[in-house]
Formats: C-alpha cells, sequence, structure tokens
C-alpha cells in the first residue's frame, strides 16, 4: 500500500502542511524541519504522485475562478496573481464574474462543475456556501478568496477586513474629523460586513458617531450617487469624513464633490478608500486608502488549491489572513 502524505507527518512530527511545504516549497521551511522530512520519506518509502499534481483523475487542467466583481480593478490584480502561480504548476484559469449576484454565482458553480475543472477558487457572494461544500465533498478542490472561512472545511485567503475598518475610521479621527459617514453595500457582502464592523468599533473607541449610508453595488455610480445627495445637504449637516468600502465608491464620491467645485476634499469632508487599486493615486485627489496585497492573495490561493489537488483530505486546509495596510495620501491630509 502507498505511504500517504499523513504518515510521513506523523513520522516526521510535523503538520501535514509543513510536509507539502517541504515537498512545494522548502525555502519557507526550516533546515532541520526539512531533513527531519525528508528523512521520513526516505525511511518509510514514500513516493510522491506527480499525476496527481496535475490534476485528479479525470479532472481537467483547468481552474475555475468566480470574481465578486470583474469590474473591479483589485479583483482584476487578484486574479492576475493566480494566473501567473497557476501557469506556473501547468494550469489554466478560467475567469467568470458573478458581479455581486449570487445566482449568477450559482450559474458559474453549475458551469465549472459540468466541465469538471480541477479545483475552484471564489470570492462568494454571500454566507450559503452549501453548492461549495457539495462541490469539496465530490473531490474538487475549493478556496475561498478575499474571504476568511469560518471553518476548518474550506481553506481561504484573506485580508482581516475588521483591521482595515478599524485602521481607515482611527486615521479619521486622528486628523480630527468628528462626522464620520461609512459608504458601501449591501450589507450581505461579508467584506463589506466586517468593514463596518470595523469601523464602528473605532468610532466607538473615539467617543464619535457613525452615519451609516448603504449603496447597492460597490462601484463609481453608486458613489457618485451617494456623493450628489451629501452635496445637497447644508455643511453643517454633512459628514466632515467618509470611509468607503471600495476605491471605486471613494471615487465616485470625489467626483461628485470636486467636479462640481462646491465641497473641497479633504478640507470639507475627507475620504478613505479600501483595495488600494492603481487608480487611486492616480484620483483628482490622490486618495488615501486601506491597502490589500492583491497579487499575493492570488498566488497563495492557487499554491493552496495545488495542494489540495495533490493530496486530497491528506492535507490541512489553511486558512490565510493578510494584514491590512493604510496608505495615506491627500485626501485625507493635505500637502502644503
Amino acid at each position: 500500500m502507498a505511504v500517504s502524505v499523513r504518515e510521513v507527518a506523523a513520522r516526521a512530527g510535523v503538520s501535514l502542511g509543513t510536509v507539502s511545504n517541504v515537498l512545494n516549497r522548502p525555502d519557507k521551511v526550516a533546515p532541520a524541519t526539512v531533513e527531519r522530512v525528508q528523512a521520513a520519506i526516505e525511511e518509510l518509502g514514500f513516493v510522491r504522485n506527480d499525476s496527481a499534481r496535475q490534476l485528479r483523475a479525470g479532472r481537467s487542467s483547468t481552474v475555475g475562478f468566480i470574481v465578486l466583481d470583474g469590474g473591479n480593478p483589485f479583483f482584476t490584480d487578484v486574479a492576475r496573481g493566480a494566473e501567473d502561480a497557476a501557469l506556473a504548476a501547468g494550469l489554466a484559469v478560467l475567469i467568470g464574474n458573478s458581479d455581486e449576484s449570487a445566482e449568477r454565482e450559482r450559474t458559474y458553480v453549475d458551469l465549472f462543475e459540468e466541465r469538471r475543472v480541477a479545483g475552484l477558487l471564489i470570492s462568494p457572494a454571500g454566507d450559503d456556501l452549501s453548492r461549495l461544500a457539495r462541490l469539496r465533498d465530490q473531490g474538487t478542490a475549493v478556496v475561498l478568496v478575499d474571504r476568511r472561512a469560518d471553518d476548518e472545511h474550506f481553506a481561504s485567503v484573506s485580508v482581516d477586513d475588521v483591521a482595515g475598518g478599524r485602521i481607515a475610521v482611527e486615521h479619521l479621527a486622528a486628523v480630527g474629523r468628528r462626522r464620520i459617514a461609512f459608504v458601501g453595500g449591501p450589507s450581505s457582502i461579508r467584506q463589506v460586513a466586517d468593514r463596518l464592523a470595523g469601523a464602528r468599533a473605532a468610532a466607538s473607541a473615539a467617543g464619535i458617531g457613525l452615519e451609516v449610508l448603504p449603496t447597492r453595488s460597490l462601484s463609481v455610480l453608486e458613489g457618485r450617487r451617494i456623493g450628489e445627495a451629501l452635496r445637497e445637504r447644508p455643511a453643517h449637516e454633512r459628514p466632515d469624513a467618509v470611509f468607503a468600502a471600495n476605491d471605486l465608491l471613494a471615487v465616485g464620491l470625489e467626483q461628485a464633490f470636486v467636479m462640481r467645485g462646491s465641497v473641497a476634499v479633504p478640507e470639507d469632508v475627507a475620504i478613505v478608500g479600501y483595495d488600494d487599486i492603481a487608480f487611486a493615486e492616480a484620483a483628482v485627489v490622490p486618495l488615501t486608502s486601506v491597502r490589500q496585497p492583491a497579487q499575493d492573495i492570488g498566488r497563495r490561493a492557487i499554491e493552496l488549491l495545488v495542494a489540495q489537488v495533490e493530496h486530497g483530505q491528506d492535507i490541512d486546509l489553511e486558512r490565510i489572513e493578510f494584514a491590512p495596510e493604510l496608505v495615506v495620501r491627500q485626501s485625507t491630509v493635505p500637502t502644503d
């Protein structure tokens, strides 16, 4: 009977993930640990199944990737990172755009299931993961992207969005803003809900209120719609700062404020976005934003997926979470 990765891990006294790293990314493992794992491999006579490296039996060498919003450059960057890593592993990536719609997402899940993809990367549009669980139970590798898995049944690569929301509002409070609004929605999108939770926690800690202005989508047009409504308010009733759930909303807000010339950014209203897409720095007023390492997210997601394809149930499912980073620009701190 063939020796499994789990047996190697037990003999070496390490986790399944460590054995996978020794096999695939030995530079990430301490030399002494690499030697211990290699000794266990030789002692047990473990033979790596290279055919499994490419795909499970009967499956294609393609990976499906369902992004939440194909119009958001953040997901373009995530997909680029995933594509680069997939090509290095001999896989091709097919991309579907759910456009924040659970119904479109279901259509793509069914389509990729019919195509018998080797694995699926997905940024879910909601909390119902039952179809993904069924796909996983049928032997298809699944990795959640830009969304932390709630339990050990899914691997995931994400950013701590609660922390991201918190540092955005902490920054606005630190530069003296006291009437802060959160712009974003729908709330069924977990990333939006988490960013709002972090924003609320920071506002409460600072002893200030937080007005919530929901949007129907995370688009420039929705940001512009909210901005136009805020522009019509009397100055004393208008927030003096806005934290937008993504950069597209923030750009729309800037357009509504600055292009009409009636509301100055940041003098009248400071703005913080989220994602730090390339357009953030090139905005009319360069945008302060919470940065996510987009391409790294895509690359790590493919690495987790390939590990599942190689080892199936013999591997621990990792949940990788990056820390967000605040990038300060002129939309909150004017230059002299």
